[in-house]
């Protein structure tokens, strides 16, 4: 019997995978665990089972097996390589586990005191029977759906299958190369999975939303059934069809339906796509189910689906970089693409890149964009480009040698034909290609109606710019369409008339090459402060291409962008915020010629204010402060030791503890603190630490050393934090008053500066260290009685995401201290809800759920003991940027063990009387 293809002349490389490491011949390089390493090539029998299959008289089980080895031979390709044939990159091959985020999850091994266990995809779709899985373009949601696909078909095939299946889908979590050096750690475990193998079936919603009938239609499960019977009959199973359909209503099956929101005129046909896929989830009850979706489409309401679960995709963790790393140059030793000793090497440089260049790393986060710096390495060899700017436009080149280079297409009846280049075809030159490509990329993204994701380009609008591009005037536009529809590249066809760029970060990018050739800076500068949201990314790419020219064009960038010391307009703020900007990310800031001093002291004070700017929401704040880090920030109360600030706190009776059992703060009762103190006015930042560090003391963790200056100070432990202290009572000794000096907070002092005493000043006034003993010695007399002694925040009962940095507002990350001045407390202490939780001096247990130190809070020394055992838990208060508003309470009670450290962890220092 002839085969329906070429079985391979050679037998296949044999691959061995132990311990996390895969041996390639006798060679071994590591691997990360959950990577895919095809275990033999059975191609010639997924050929040959596919041919049975299809002919006339073949049994039920010869056709199920067509239609298993047909889904392995269709999804076992890698998407972006662009080649076909034996040597042509494998999915499986490359494949990592992704991992999955969901905010109570997060939230609740938190409260837990639990490292947060993120689940796999796997995991997740193993608990949910009914699941949408969420993430951006090139967060691999579709490449998920393929590989849960071929990974099901392949353990039903069983040894005719590629040696893939449920053990290779649910191989453990790849780890980080410290990770697997640490003999200490628990041997990680598979990803869980209890059903089985189940007969897949994939629906692209893009492909089924060109089959519907007129929008407005209702839809029912028989439509849906109609499209999966069309693609039988496409591949020549249509004897399949009533097999499957027993199979999926009696037994069962998993079906995965790709692109929820991405099919065109997604609004219109959005009920229509909705009902395909619930009344099919009614019809075939047994069925387990998933969704892919975009993340900002399935936030609105109106998207969601009934009785579905939804669960969004991770950014690559560092394990998850690492792994996919070593798998791909593994695979390429085992394609002969490369040498052994040099995929050990080029596996070795993008790991390091990706592990210490901050914009490297960055992009490596986003499985497409790492796979793109995997393929830009191979191909062409040496190091990375630096900035993202370089790397796009390497990535781009790369993109369109995929639409450049030869493909030969096979005629019916077995003749081969080498088709021309796309700029053979069009008879135009590859400049006059990409100045058209970045023309319809910069019209596109200004057009785009959301913000988010990778703009729709009709066939027709590519096809007109392609067309303007060419020189010869009879090429003819049908054959020009075909072209473009059978060729992946920097745009690929969607289905039904569409096109896409591969991310939205290359959208930006070819627009921004448009606008540096386009009246640059002016016409950029004028788009960017209008519509900040839309442009900010174009300008920053922008204004890298730019400097690689001159640095002088990202001056006058910066320049046209801000108008000088005008607070306007929203245009007028958001132009210098992104003014700051491009000039941190480009210009060398140590080193500024004396003609832009000037201009650069405008940046600063631009930053200063806008740090504070109550027209600018949260994430607006939190980057002025970003760059102010970077523009040197002015502040000395911020960056200085010795100009630090403080708030009164007054002697007297407050109110404490909340009305929640969880973090034992109950009952609420009154506390009378008999001494006055003063609370810092921020947390201890980063350049306040590094003065200590500076001074001969060695922190704990030199983590702490790495974060940016303007910021809370992370990483320190409690003792770090006493240490702390107890340099600044010595460094200020002269300074403070008699018989004071400086320490952590007790729960006590901290809350009351967090909610306010009985009484509270009229107008608070934070004041330096030299100001004390004046501000104690003044009457009383500017205090007004607390309108709300129980308030649940520092600003309020309600909480507002504008007023702290949690996780509700969305920056990620610690921010510069000063961001929330809606936020104070009735003293004037800043950030006391979120940000960082801050360490106190009182004492939890040494158990972790049950407080040996309850409330009523009891003004005691053993409550507050110093040098109490290392097993004895700390009090912690405030919250971080981590957690959501429950955590950012006044009363909220969490803790942590004395050498516990993070990225959400920091502290405050009170001045205070010295114990007796």
């Amino acid at each position: 019997m002839q085969l329906l293809g070429t079985l391979p002349t050679q037998p296949a490389t044999a691959v061995t995978v132990q311990d996390g490491a895969a041996a390639i011949g006798e060679k071994a390089i590591a691997v990360g665990a959950g990577s895919a390493l095809v275990m033999g090539n059975n191609t010639g029998i997924i050929q040959l089972l596919i041919q049975q299959g299809t002919q006339p008289g073949a049994t039920a089980q010869q056709m199920r097996s067509a239609y298993l080895a047909h889904l392995v031979g269709q999804l076992n390709h890698f998407a972006l390589s662009g080649e076909t044939g034996a040597s042509q990159i494998r999915l499986s091959s490359v494949y990592t586990a992704l991992l999955t985020e969901r905010a109570e999850d997060v939230a609740l091994a938190q409260r837990q005191m639990e490292k947060a266990p993120p689940l796999s995809a796997v995991e997740v779709m193993n608990r949910e029977s009914h699941l949408v899985l969420l993430g951006g373009p090139g967060s691999g949601k579709s490449t998920f759906v393929n590989i849960a696909a071929l990974a099901m078909a392949d353990e039903l095939l069983g040894e005719d299958g590629l040696g893939l299946g449920l053990a290779w889908l649910t191989a453990p979590i790849p780890r980080a190369r410290d990770e697997q050096e640490d003999k200490d750690k628990e041997s990680p475990k598979p990803q869980r999975w209890d059903h089985g193998a189940l007969l897949p079936v994939r629906v692209v919603l893009r492909d089924l939303a060109a089959q519907l009938p007129a929008p407005g239609t209702p839809i029912t499960a028989q439509v849906v059934w109609n499209h999966i019977a069309r693609n039988l009959r496409t591949n020549k199973q249509d004897a399949f069809e009533q097999p499957l359909l027993g199979e999926l209503q009696g037994a069962g099956g998993l079906v995965l339906f790709d692109g929820l929101d991405e099919v065109p005129d997604a609004d219109t046909r959005r009920v229509q796509i909705q009902q395909a896929v619930e009344t099919f989830v009614t019809a075939f009850p047994r069925c387990r189910v998933v969704v892919t979706s975009r993340t900002y489409a399935y936030q609105e309401q109106q998207w969601r689906l009934n009785g579905f679960a939804d669960v969004k995709l991770g950014d690559f963790t560092r394990a998850q970089i690492h792994g996919f790393v070593q798998a791909w140059f593994g695979h390429m030793v085992e394609l002969a693409r490369m040498s052994e000793a040099a995929a050990q090497d080029g596996a070795e440089r993008l790991t390091r890149e990706t592990d210490h260049n901050p914009s490297i790393g960055e992009l490596a986060m986003r499985p497409l964009l790492l796979t793109l710096m995997a393929q830009i390495q191979t191909e062409r060899g040496g190091s990375l480009p630096e900035n993202r700017e370089a790397l796009y436009d390497r990535a781009v080149d790369m993109l369109l040698n995929q639409w450049e280079n030869l493909k030969v297409h096979v005629r019916d009846d077995g003749t081969r034909v080498v088709l021309p280049s796309l700029a053979e075809w069009l008879k135009s030159s590859r400049k006059d290609i990409r100045a058209q490509l970045n023309r319809l990329a910069f019209e596109a993204h200004r057009d785009q109606p959301k913000l988010e994701g990778t703009a729709d380009i009709p066939q027709g609008q590519l096809t007109l710019a392609l067309l303007n591009a060419s020189n010869d005037p009879n090429v003819m536009v049908r054959q020009l369409e075909d072209y473009l529809r059978d060729r992946a590249g920097l745009l690929s066809s969607q289905g039904v008339g569409r096109y896409q760029f591969p991310h939205r970060s290359f959208q930006e990018y070819l627009a921004a090459c448009h606008l540096t050739d386009a009246d640059f800076p002016d016409a950029l500068a004028e788009l960017a402060r209008a519509d900040l949201n839309r442009w900010r990314e174009v300008t920053l790419l922008a204004a890298a291409k730019a400097a690689t020219g001159s640095k002088s064009t990202v001056w006058e960038l910066s320049t046209a962008l801000c108008c000088k010391g005008r607070d306007d307009s929203d245009a007028d703020r958001h132009g210098a915020l992104l003014a700051g900007q491009v000039l941190a990310e480009n210009v060398e800031l140590r080193n500024v010629p004396e003609r832009r001093e000037s201009h650069l002291a405008l940046m600063r004070d631009w930053q200063l204010k806008l740090l504070r700017h109550p027209k600018l929401l949260a994430q607006e704040r939190a980057l002025a402060g970003c760059t102010l880090a970077e523009l040197d920030d002015p502040r000395p109360e911020v960056t200085g030791v010795d100009a630090m600030q403080f708030c009164f706190v007054p002697a007297g009776a407050f109110t404490m503890g909340g009305e929640s059992w969880d973090d034992h703060s109950l009952p609420v009762h009154p506390v009378d603190l008999p001494s006055a103190y003063f609370m810092a006015r921020y947390p201890v930042t980063t350049a306040q630490w590094l003065a200590f560090v500076n001074d001969g003391n060695t922190p704990d963790d030199t983590d702490s050393l790495g974060v940016r200056s303007n910021n809370p100070a992370l990483h320190v432990t409690f003792h770090d934090a006493r240490r702390f202290c107890a340099w600044l009572t010595r460094r200020w000794r002269d300074r403070l008053p008699a018989g004071w000096e400086v320490a952590l907070p007790s729960e006590a002092e901290w809350e009351k500066a967090a909610r306010g005493g009985d009484r509270v000043p009229v107008v608070p006034q934070p004041v330096g260290i030299d100001a004390i003993t004046r501000v104690l010695g003044q009457p009383s007399g500017a205090l007004q009685p607390n309108g709300n002694v129980q308030r649940v925040h520092p600003w309020g009962d309600d909480f507002d995401a504008e007023r702290a940095n949690s996780i509700e507002g969305a920056i990620g990350q610690t921010s510069a201290v000063g961001a929330f001045p809606t936020g104070a407390s009735p003293y004037g202490c800043e950030e006391m809800a979120g940000n960082v939780w801050e360490w106190t001096r009182s004492l939890w247990s040494t158990d972790l759920r049950e407080p040996t130190f309850k409330y009523p809070y009891e003004l005691t020394a053993k409550r507050e003991h110093l040098d109490a055992p290392d097993d004895v838990w700390r009090v912690v208060r405030g919250g971080s940027w981590f957690d959501s508003a429950d955590s950012l309470r006044c009363a909220c009670r969490f803790r942590f063990l004395p050498g516990g450290r993070g990225s959400f962890l920091g502290f405050r220092v009170v001045l205070r009387r010295s114990p007796v």
